[in-house]
């Protein structure tokens, strides 16, 4: 079953790639490409937290 994109709360803690309305929403929100939310969740899991502090040190 597809996300729901009007639902919130633990949806913002976690960063669902394969959701392109989440890929999207967390791309404008964190200020990156795709690729590069897709490089960071790669590197440091789907905590937006973790993946947030990554894009940082980059």
């Amino acid at each position: 079953m597809a996300d729901d994109p009007k639902k919130t709360g633990l949806d913002r803690k976690l960063i669902a790639l394969t959701e392109p309305h989440e890929v999207q929403s967390w791309t404008q929100s964190l200020g990156c490409t795709p690729d590069q939310l897709k490089e960071a969740v790669k590197a440091v899991g789907n905590s937006a937290e973790a993946v947030r502090a990554y894009l940082k040190k980059q």
